[in-house]
């Protein structure tokens, strides 16, 4: 259900004191996205700045989503917290609300015991709702090893792994190496793993995973979509041109904390974004001229 080009969607936010919510330009970006041939929609994410939503927001950001959605395409929704109650309440609600999948981070700051993470995702995934772990040591401080993902992958309703490992500096293996031992010890499972970082996208493909959650999507969705579509095709000279294409962008979206550079890029592009909230601030005004130098090269 979740493969192809996913996009983990920025929330954008109104230019007011408050920061609120701005849904209609949530749909109208939506709208454009499932326009352009993405394959999924992945809403309060990192991308989506789940961490500094209200409960209430992240519920209503959801629901927009998936109502804006219509049953085009599968929504992934963010529910994950360090909490283990909260993530509970925020996947039965997105349950609720009608999403195909939960996308659920390793939680963070704590710090927990293989015990403590196995029955973390195994309550989750008791709540009768496919869910995906996502793996980002560079945010959670820890990195959910391959031999963990390979033990949770054997749990019904544990369908897949978003795969965000690349620079992690802690003990073990991280990045490409992790995802290859992922997939090779997942081979007799009914388990899928997805790129969460866009630049390892084509060498993910390569080893066997089956698309990416994407922050550069919502700039270049239908670039994105192309390359994943060549390399399904068995074109892979054309599908290697395009990641090639799009390294820049890839590179661009990370010269600052994300979501700051996409939130610009898309705003930059006509979308709806509006600024971060804080304790992140907006792209400053160096940054968004290298940002706009990258942008010029795709029009």
């Amino acid at each position: 259900m979740f493969e192809g080009v996913l996009p983990a969607i920025i929330t954008p936010f109104k230019r007011n004191e408050h920061l609120a919510v701005d849904l209609e330009g949530l749909r109208s970006n939506v709208e454009f996205l499932v326009s352009q041939g993405v394959h999924g929609i992945v809403p309060c994410g990192s991308t989506g700045e789940s961490a500094t939503l209200t409960f209430s927001e992240h519920e209503k950001v959801i629901e927009t989503t998936i109502d804006t959605v219509n049953g085009k395409v599968p929504v992934l929704a963010g529910t994950g917290s360090n909490n283990t109650a909260e993530a509970i309440t925020l996947t039965k609600a997105a349950k609720n609300l009608g999403a195909d999948g939960v996308l659920v981070i390793s939680p963070y700051y704590n710090k927990p015991n293989r015990s403590g993470l196995i029955k973390h995702y195994t309550k989750l995934a008791d709540l009768d709702i496919p869910v995906v772990m996502y793996n980002v040591p560079g945010r959670t401080g820890q990195n959910l090893s391959a031999d963990w993902v390979i033990e949770l992958a054997k749990y019904p309703n544990i369908v897949g792994i978003k795969e965000a490992s690349q620079g992690y500096c802690g003990s073990g293996d991280a990045g490409i190496t992790q995802v290859s031992r992922i997939i090779e010890g997942t081979r007799d499972e009914d388990f899928k793993v997805l790129s969460g970082d866009d630049g390892l996208t084509f060498p993910i493909l390569a080893l066997g995973g089956i698309g990416v959650i994407s922050v550069a999507a919502n700039v270049e969705p239908a670039r994105m979509v192309a390359m994943y579509d060549y390399y399904q095709k068995g074109q892979i000279n054309k599908a290697r041109d395009i990641h090639y294409q799009l390294s820049p962008l890839f590179r661009a979206m990370f010269i600052d904390t994300n979501p700051i550079p996409v939130k610009k890029a898309v705003e930059l592009r006509g979308m709806a974004g509006g600024p971060p909230r804080l304790p992140l601030d907006e792209l400053d005004k160096d940054k968004t001229a290298q940002l706009q130098k990258v942008l010029h090269t795709y029009d």
